[in-house]
């Protein structure tokens, strides 16, 4: 298996994973981050999903003793598809996830808002191909979650060899849904 991107490691050490966390992955792609993420738990789990089937399978072969071990599940669907019943979440990320980066995530955060735990966290971390635009980007994505009812917490900005990247990991806030 290929090492994981510098810029995966490095996300997924913005998130500030804890053994017994239970993680959601929204747009999970090729499941390289809930590796990263596996090797953190114990006792906890994650579950990816991603709207390809194609990337869920390859993220389930990737993952397959995770998954057989507990640590890991996955589910085709888009967020707003997935079903998550009363599923409650201490950690919920995504990485470079469209709607989240650049569109009007209000239905998207909705959905995170109701699955997060108390004092759960939602971390948006992304490597933009301008450099320069990290910071106007973290500083967005701050003013965007603490709309949607968040409270931002953490702002990450790392030079990586690959480029810079940012990240913005926030706390359920007291707004209302």
């Amino acid at each position: 298996m290929a090492a994981a991107a510098e810029r995966l490691v490095w996300a997924v050490g913005t998130l500030g994973v804890q053994p017994g966390d239970r993680v959601l992955e929204i747009g999970c792609g090729h499941g390289v981050a809930v590796s990263l993420v596996c090797e953190r738990l114990d006792g906890g789990r994650v579950l990816g999903i991603d709207r390809s089937a194609k990337m869920i399978e390859a993220a389930s072969r990737r993952n397959a003793a995770h998954v057989a071990a507990g640590r890991a599940a996955f589910q085709v669907a888009a967020l707003h598809e997935a079903d998550l019943g009363d599923a409650r979440f201490d950690l919920a990320f995504a990485i470079h996830v469209p709607v989240l980066l650049r569109g009007d995530p209000r239905r998207e955060l909705a959905i995170v808002r109701a699955h997060l735990a108390p004092g759960g966290r939602f971390a948006l971390p992304f490597q933009p191909l301008d450099p320069a635009t990290t910071e106007p980007t973290v500083d967005r994505l701050a003013r965007l979650l603490e709309d949607g009812g968040f409270t931002a917490v953490e702002r990450h900005v790392a030079e990586l060899a690959s480029g810079r990247a940012g990240c913005v990991v926030a706390r359920l806030g007291s707004c209302p849904s």
